[in-house]
């Protein structure tokens, strides 16, 4: 008796699949750890402080190093701010009632890609509201997905949460934006120097901005469906513990557990930051934001002893950000460092040739690419508009352009230079890796597919602005 196996063959994968699959290759070869990435980076600006920078000295830059960490006017303050937001919005998303919306929503995906494409979306629309909430709140439903569905790329699904990080600084927690809106801030560039504060209308909600964030969500929702993997990366199953393990089962008896579980407490600490922020005439700045997420992350959570218990497993993720803010503060100081005076820092080189020549129309778009490039060495986005953002409104002061609306377009140029990059620079990939128990490697071959698309869309929209003003 004669017997025909039949052999299925495999698809072929699809166009944009094999460049991924590309990407993904290079990275893994390539990509160092975020750490050695932080530390070749600050090497590559002492050598071209040692080739640019007229008088610069190895003491002169050690001492510019030691003020950017430890100076008086070193990063520890936004240090701080930066990973408060993270742990706050962490913590609010391990809330019962919004870890529950968590878990209803994973299991809405009955694919790989229908978990990727909801990771996406959670992580994109969370962003817009809350850029530490809508950081992890993709990697926290990438991280239901895997638990339901077998055989899955985790690295996929985590970057796919992960490209909604590429839309924050167009939301409502911008740290650019918000600076211009408060003139105490420390970064308010532009109230620095013209003594004007630009607010919402002008930046995140002027259509140079709002109408971008439609067109990425629609590419990278086609883009992250036809880029699925096809083959899998199972999870560590330590990424499934959870923080109710360590909570008391039993009936609080003594004073000490009775005082932990007294839920009235909570609901006071949030009464009176709420009473605060309409005291405050409804002030949206880093600060408040981070005092909103605290209260409200402490009342949803409901008892002391369980927010505690959240806040400092969310903590953990904050590890390789204070590891590496040190880093990246020394970088910043070396880039400000002028060994002479009437002399220039690198930064002020940097920025400077990088838009020699430009006028109203291509002043813009030039900030935007020197936005991507300064990114590389300072990732955090308020820290970023500190070193670039007095050549960018300068540069516009010098061209005649000192309008409110300009100036605000040259702060969303910095911003989404700065938002596009995050897709190549691994800083805040960290604490996303962190809740997913995964290296830099088995992620950002995806990303670097993101980076492309982003540059591609926002290069159109700067280009255009400038006409729209």
């Amino acid at each position: 008796m004669n017997t025909t196996a039949t052999i299925t063959a495999k698809p072929r994968p699809n166009l944009l699949t094999r460049f991924t699959n590309i990407c993904v290759r290079y990275v893994e070869k390539w990509m160092p750890d975020p750490y050695l990435f932080a530390v070749i980076l600050s090497l590559l600006v002492v050598g071209m402080i040692a080739l640019f920078v007229d008088g610069a000295t190895p003491g002169g830059m050690v001492d510019a190093w030691y003020r950017g960490v430890w100076g008086p006017k070193s990063i520890f303050t936004f240090a701080l701010q930066m990973v408060l937001i993270l742990v706050t919005g962490y913590t609010l998303a391990e809330a019962p009632p919004l870890k529950r919306a968590i878990i209803w929503l994973a299991s809405r995906a009955r694919t790989q890609v229908e978990g990727a494409l909801l990771c996406f979306a959670v992580g994109a629309i969370f962003c817009l509201l809350n850029w530490g909430l809508g950081l992890v709140a993709g990697a926290l439903v990438a991280r239901q997905v895997a638990r339901r569905l077998p055989n899955v790329h985790f690295g996929y699904l985590i970057a796919s949460g992960y490209m909604g990080y590429l839309l924050w600084t167009q939301g409502l927690s911008s740290s650019i934006a918000l600076a211009n809106t408060d003139p105490t801030s420390p970064i308010n560039v532009i109230h620095q120097l013209t003594g004007m504060t630009i607010p919402f209308s002008l930046t995140i909600f002027q259509p140079y901005s709002w109408i971008p964030v439609v067109a990425l969500i629609i590419l990278l929702f086609l883009t992250i469906w036809r880029m699925e993997p096809d083959y899998a990366l199972p999870p560590d199953p330590a990424v499934f513990a959870d923080i109710e393990k360590d909570l008391p089962k039993n009936k609080p008896t003594t004073p000490a557990e009775k005082l932990e579980n007294l839920w009235i407490l909570n609901v006071l600490f949030f009464a009176a930051g709420m009473y605060y922020f309409v005291r405050s005439g409804f002030a949206l700045n880093i600060s408040s934001m981070i005092m909103l997420f605290t209260v409200t992350g402490a009342l949803l959570h409901w008892t002391p002893i369980r927010f505690i218990k959240a806040f400092v497993e969310s903590a953990k993720t904050a590890g390789p950000l204070i590891l590496q803010y040190p880093l990246y503060g020394g970088i910043m100081g070396l880039l400000a460092y002028i060994p002479m005076d009437g002399g220039r820092a690198l930064e002020e080189i940097l920025s400077s040739a990088l838009v020699t020549g430009a006028n109203e129309y291509t002043l813009p778009f030039l900030t935007f690419i020197a936005s991507i490039i300064i990114s590389l060495f300072v990732p955090s986005g308020g820290g970023h508009w500190g070193v670039q953002g007095p050549i960018a409104v300068q540069s516009a002061l010098a061209i005649g352009q000192n309008s409110p609306a300009y100036l605000g377009l040259m702060s969303m140029a910095v911003a989404f230079g700065e938002a596009v990059a995050n897709m190549i620079q691994p800083f805040w990939l960290l604490p996303v890796l962190a809740i997913a128990r995964l290296n830099v490697r088995q992620v950002m071959g995806f990303t670097v597919v993101a980076f492309l698309i982003g540059t591609a869309v926002l290069t159109i929209a700067i280009f255009i602005a400038p006409f729209t003003l």
